[in-house]
């Protein structure tokens, strides 16, 4: 029976630690020291830095106040559009000190959709930044969480110890816990040895839903601290990040690198990789409060940023404007692309642009909590989802049920040290998903000779035009590489001939758009020059049906494309798939 796996050995995991535990103490065979120059975090808007020691003095605090206060059992965290972020990562430390539970959210979320959350994971708090104050006392009335149980960010200092404290901000409460007794909390109970294994540290959205069609709801998954530890050592190991494999030159990631966060805290892209395995590597995390091209081009230049982890459309408008004559980015020593696959012609792009970094892909889920596979450190480019990381065993399904051989396409299915628990109060969810210890991804692949996974499509999501397979992820990243596209999404839709043919939904970049207002000839150029930027690149049977150019891709909590709701807001006929 075909197997897949690394070639490396993955080293121990402990099971006995949490994960606040692990990032802030815990010495691991595959953790480089971190050098005494780079600091932990830096905000981004005020280059204000945190070191370790105020890191483990703030958790402490914190910890100390939520546990003395309030008794926390279970921490609900949202978020607005001006929040200090950096303050995100030592808000779950916090809570993960008293061995409480986080469930992170989307700060686009609605009343209705945090309301559910909420009653869903039995939450007995909230953070949330002031930007969201009305949305989260709504909701938290609607749980049956009192108002005084809202906790809301505030400044960026630990407020003075000459006047009382106020309770109900974060620096409130760290202030509140440093004046108290922090002797019997200490840095938290260690663990029975397995006990990570089943504890769980996150409630996170998945990109399953359940209920009718106009009305889903996202899943919420259970994901334990030894996953998280799992994936961070995993993907240390698969990047070396301990070894001298090559020169200091040509290393991947190196301890004193500098990664600018511009990807969302509550995505777990954000929350494994770009907060636990950066910091874990010994590299500095700047923290920006949400993703703007060009504010992140002054961030690359001031803070000389070496390392940026980016989605596919963030990659694509950094390769459509003209920037290298305004800003400097030869410092760019690695990007990494995730989520959803990245073109071959936009890799060329940043390649021209940037000739001297490492550039590539990696392929991950919620499910798996965070990378399953990722390019090779054996290879500066990556130009698919790439190898297997250390500990993970994958199976490839045919339809009939066989076992795929290389460079044959079925389901993926993998087991993992990193794999999540399971779906919260969804038993059947879960057996589906979750069998014998295999996971079944939901994601049509191949393997190649190199033992790299292609990703095809989500198996559901697959346009059967006819005959033939057509992956919308396909054309997305092809769509991606025009130089008027900042996003897009692919749906199926019913043709005259009875048959489904792909229609794109595309968000232009901001030039483009102003140009079509009010001039339905620019309007009509566009569309047929995004329709011939893909007849010039694919197969006949790929071809699309038309363009729709709309402000927004409706995206659910996880950033999953909400592609049903694009067919119900333009009334279009549901596809059969």
């Amino acid at each position: 029976m075909p197997e897949f796996h690394s070639d490396r050995t993955l080293p121990h995991i402990p099971d006995d630690v949490t994960l606040e535990q692990f990032i802030l103490g815990y010495r691991h065979e595959a953790r480089p020291r971190r050098p005494d120059f780079a600091p932990w975090l830096v905000a981004d808007k005020t280059g204000r830095q945190i070191r370790l020691e105020e890191i483990q003095q703030r958790v402490t605090g914190l910890a100390n106040g939520l546990h003395t206060h309030f008794g926390i059992r279970t921490l609900f965290i949202t978020c607005g559009s001006r929040l200090f972020l950096k303050e995100y990562p030592i808000c779950i430390w916090a809570i993960h000190r008293l061995c409480a539970i986080v469930s992170p959210c989307n700060p686009t979320i609605t009343t209705a959709e945090l309301t559910h959350q909420l009653l869903q994971t039995r939450a007995t708090s909230i953070i949330a930044h002031p930007d969201v104050r009305d949305l989260a006392l709504a909701s938290a009335g609607e749980a049956g969480i009192p108002p005084s149980h809202v906790i809301f960010f505030g400044s960026e200092d630990i407020e003075s110890a000459d006047r009382a404290p106020d309770l109900s901000t974060v620096t409130g409460l760290t202030s509140y816990g440093l004046s108290l007794d922090s002797a019997a909390l200490g840095r938290g109970r260690r663990l029975r040895e397995g006990e990570g294994r089943t504890k769980i540290a996150f409630l996170s959205s998945s990109t399953k839903t359940t209920g009718k069609p106009k009305a889903r709801i996202s899943i919420i998954l259970s994901i334990s601290h030894f996953s998280v530890v799992a994936n961070v050592v995993q993907v240390a190991t698969h990047c070396r990040v301990n070894e001298a494999y090559t020169s200091w030159e040509e290393r991947r990631y190196r301890p004193g690198d500098v990664c600018l966060a511009v990807l969302p805290f509550y995505h777990i892209y954000g929350l494994a990789i770009v907060i636990h395995f950066v910091l874990f590597s010994g590299m500095t995390l700047v923290v920006a409060p949400k993703f703007d091209l060009e504010d992140m081009l002054k961030s690359i230049v001031r803070y000389k940023i070496s390392q940026l982890m980016l989605l596919p459309p963030q990659v694509a408008l950094l390769c459509k404007e003209p920037i290298e004559r305004d800003y400097d980015l030869s410092g760019v020593h690695s990007i990494l692309s995730g989520a959803a696959p990245l073109a071959a012609d936009v890799t060329e792009r940043l390649i021209s642009m940037l000739p001297k970094a490492h550039i590539g892909q990696a392929y991950g889920s919620t499910e798996s909590t965070g990378i399953v596979s990722m390019w090779s450190t054996r290879t500066k480019r990556g130009y698919n989802a790439g190898e297997l990381v250390p500990g993970i065993v994958a199976r490839v399904v045919k339809p009939d049920g066989a076992l795929a051989e290389h460079d044959e396409a079925g389901e993926l299915l993998v087991k993992t040290p990193s794999i999540a628990l399971g779906y919260l109060n969804d038993e059947d969810t879960t057996n589906e998903a979750f069998v014998d210890g295999w996971l079944h991804t939901g994601d049509q692949v191949t393997i190649n000779q190199k033992n790299e996974i292609i990703y095809i499509d989500r198996l559901n999501e697959i346009i059967k035009v006819r005959g033939f397979e057509v992956a919308p992820a396909d054309l997305e990243a092809c769509i991606l590489g025009h130089k008027l596209v900042q996003d897009v999404a692919v749906i199926a839709i019913n043709n005259k001939l009875g048959g489904t043919a792909p229609l794109a939904f595309v968000v232009l970049i901001a030039k483009a758009s102003a140009s079509c207002k009010g001039d339905p000839k620019n309007i009509r150029k566009i569309k047929n020059s995004i329709m011939t930027h893909v007849a010039e690149r694919k197969s006949s049977y790929k071809q699309l049906h038309g363009v729709e150019l709309v402000d927004e891709i409706p995206k659910d909590l996880s950033g999953k494309i909400l592609r049903r709701v694009l067919q119900d807001q333009l009334g279009i006929p549901t596809a059969k798939l």
